[in-house]
């Protein structure tokens, strides 16, 4: 039997985020850009059973979603993934590790996005080399996100509406194209001559994975939820399964309304889509709804990503210099700039799917270790009656870890290594400035350092 861990006195932060409210909030870092970009990287694999790898992505997710209601709602006050590691695991290492992978993902998932952006949805309006025009898409970003998190938010509320109208009109034309009598229906159960169903499935499944990750990002806010104990499983789960009816809806209704090697060779899947419905939709108008998605899916990330890395900072697991911020703005310019330049080197190195599939392979490091913090964490009791798991699931949910961990290339490995090893060696560097500040703050330091110069003149 574990000790009964007592109840911290209230939060200082206001409660006022309510269920519907944190429903909406996960759905909109669910719902977004992956989904415009990645549809045509999935039907690569799988041909026009597009539905069934996001099925199984999502089943995947879920169990993972499983972990993170238990631990929300047992340690409301927690934090996110790499808190939930420090309690469990108690190795600073460890934690950092945690962090400083939800940091490379959100980094690698934007430069990934900027590709996307400068892809076929941009055609309409500019005709430019990919990289460069992502480079300087995501230096517009960062001057946004320097400006302030007040402006980058309120942008965010009018383009989650949006791309979320892009997703309702895909489906809508789709669907009276189907009451036209027409579009490929004997496609959505077809898979690529002489590939094996199963290994293209789990292949696809990792792409397909990356369009329903953001979900964990909502463990940073349950403090500022009402009542979250009650309300935080019902909107993760509400939320992952209205994500995946809509992924599922647009994946059929890609594999419709194309033949699945038009589909397959597009960066502009769902503006292909349109196009084939044959209702006359202007290809700049959905393009225009598209580059809004992506931008604001790059847009979060890169928020993320610099508050990630100032916060770190702030607590001394990064060097100081990530801390610093503009005078007036009060924006954290150095993490800003930082988490750019990488974002930028990344777009250098990879298409979409190698990038979207590095972001899958960091975050199921994260993952992994929530969900054996899970199974660690049960012994450590609390008083306030929580969501509990069925304890199969954190054992199903490591395994389906592992399972997408194996379907990954050497090149998707290496740029990982990279990104861990940069963040090692930042760890390291902290580390030690840390121990040399100490060192000379210690009571007698100065004086001890004076003997011993002088014993050696």
């Amino acid at each position: 039997m574990g000790e009964i861990t007592q109840e911290k006195p209230a939060s200082k932060l206001k409660q006022g985020i309510t269920g519907p409210m944190l429903y909406l909030f996960i759905l909109g870092d669910v719902l977004g850009a992956g989904i415009y970009a990645l549809v045509g990287e999935v039907s690569g694999e799988v041909g026009g059973a597009i539905w069934v790898p996001l099925v199984v992505a999502l089943v995947l997710a879920l169990l993972t979603a499983a972990s993170y209601a238990e631990l929300v709602s047992k340690y409301p006050r927690a934090g996110g993934a790499a808190v939930f590691a420090e309690r469990a695991f108690k190795v600073p290492a460890i934690s950092f590790l945690v962090g400083f992978a939800m940091l490379a993902a959100g980094v690698t998932s934007a430069a990934g996005l900027a590709l996307a952006f400068t892809g076929d949805y941009l055609a309409p309006f500019l005709d430019v080399p990919a990289v460069p025009a992502a480079i300087v898409f995501l230096l517009l970003v960062a001057l946004l996100n320097a400006r302030g998190i007040s402006e980058s938010v309120r942008s965010n509320v009018v383009m989650t509406i949006i791309e979320v109208s892009g997703l309702v009109l895909v489906i809508v034309l789709v669907g009276l194209m189907l009451g036209k009598g027409e579009g490929y229906t004997e496609q959505i159960t077809q898979f690529p001559a002489g590939v094996n169903p199963g290994t293209a499935v789990l292949a696809a499944s990792v792409i397909a994975y990356y369009s329903f990750v953001g979900f964990e990002v909502s463990a940073n806010i349950a403090e500022e939820v009402r009542d979250v104990r009650r309300v935080y499983p019902k909107a993760i789960f509400g939320a992952m399964l209205t994500a995946g009816l809509v992924y599922v809806l647009i994946g059929l209704a890609a594999s419709v309304a194309l033949p699945t090697e038009d589909l397959a060779g597009s960066s502009g899947p769902l503006l292909d889509v349109v196009s084939a419905t044959g209702f006359g939709i202007p290809d700049w108008t959905f393009s225009l709804i598209a580059l809004v998605a992506v931008a604001n899916g790059a847009l979060l990330t890169m928020i993320m990503s610099s508050r990630l890395t100032y916060g770190m900072s702030e607590q001394g697991l990064l060097p100081g210099v990530f801390g610093k911020v503009l005078p007036n703005r009060r924006t954290p310019w150095v993490a800003i700039a930082a988490t750019t330049v990488v974002a930028m080197i990344l777009t250098t190195t990879g298409g979409l799917a190698s990038l979207a599939e590095t972001v899958v392979l960091l975050l199921l490091f994260v993952f992994l270790s929530t969900n054996i913090a899970v199974i660690v964490l049960r012994r450590d009791k609390v008083e306030e009656k929580h969501f509990r798991t069925p304890i199969v699931v954190p054992y199903l949910a490591i395994a389906s870890c592992i399972l997408l961990l194996t379907q990954q290339d050497a090149a998707v490995w290496l740029r990982a290594g990279i990104l861990m090893a940069i963040g090692l060696v930042l760890f390291a560097a902290r580390r030690l400035t840390k121990g040399k500040t100490l060192g000379s703050k210690r009571p007698g330091a100065k004086e001890a350092k004076g003997k011993e110069s002088a014993a050696q003149q």
